[in-house]
């Protein structure tokens, strides 16, 4: 054999050898599951029907397959640091009620240090009047208009929970809110609460520490809970606020 065919010899080898490992790294990343992300939804308090809304969105995050979804009913003690220490996120929906010192601690803490925090509709009217938790969510409700449809429109199209999202109409109870313009960053709005007033945000998201904080007007029941775009719209912010990179669904 010459010395070039020997050469080819050898480099053919270094090649099957090459992509036999990357068979081999492909086949163990298949046999590996993708961990999913751990998310603590708390619903609870009192008007609206926490318990449909609180059914509706773990069906449609655990749908999702990116999720691993724990539920507590009723109980603000889940805010308190040791029990949120399992979880990467916590989904928010409550209305009233009122937080201890731990318990608003803990929670403000958990997102600090880079956690995720993602809540809607009635998110903004928990606790109503203290100050921390408006400033946490970024604002907090003053009213609403009777429950109808009404046009959203998307302001950022760039920002990754709303790519390739169109404007949409929805059903629901419109939240007008006192927000802080300084912190959020609105990614879509809907009517102002009179005609010519100035768009009302509909989402927003805002920084804390190293974690985020998400919150959608969307909501108010299980209806609204099931529209298309809420279901598409909040397993998107629940991971983003998680820090995932991809924000698509795992069938």
């Amino acid at each position: 054999m010459s010395r070039y065919a020997r050469m080819f010899v050898w480099i053919a080898g270094i090649a099957a050898l090459g992509a036999g490992v990357l068979v081999q790294q492909a086949a163990r990343a298949a046999e590996t599951p993708e961990k999913k992300v751990k998310v603590l939804l708390v619903t609870g308090g009192e008007i609206h029907d926490w318990k449909g809304v609180g059914q509706a969105v773990q069906e449609t995050l655990e749908k999702y397959g990116r999720f691993d979804v724990t539920k507590v009913e009723n109980d603000l003690g889940a805010f308190q640091a040791e029990r949120l220490k399992p979880y990467d996120m916590v989904v928010f929906y409550w209305t009233l009620g009122t937080l201890t010192p731990e318990q608003k601690q803990g929670i403000t803490e958990f997102v600090k240090g880079g956690k995720g925090f993602v809540t809607f509709h009635s998110g903004a009217d928990s606790f109503r009047g203290d100050k921390d938790w408006h400033d946490f969510v970024g604002g907090h409700f003053v009213g609403h208009p009777a429950y109808r449809p009404y046009p959203v429109t998307i302001v950022d199209k760039a920002h990754p929970i709303l790519k390739g999202v169109d404007g949409f109409t929805i059903t629901d109870e419109q939240y007008y809110l006192d927000y802080n313009k300084d912190k959020i960053k609105v990614l879509a709005t809907g009517p102002g609460p009179r005609e010519g007033a100035e768009p009302m945000p509909a989402i927003w998201v805002q920084p804390l520490g190293q974690g985020r904080i998400f919150y959608m007007g969307f909501g108010h029941d299980a209806k609204a809970a099931r529209d298309a775009n809420f279901q598409k719209i909040l397993p998107r912010a629940t991971l983003w606020a998680a820090g995932a990179e991809s924000l698509e669904a795992r069938p």
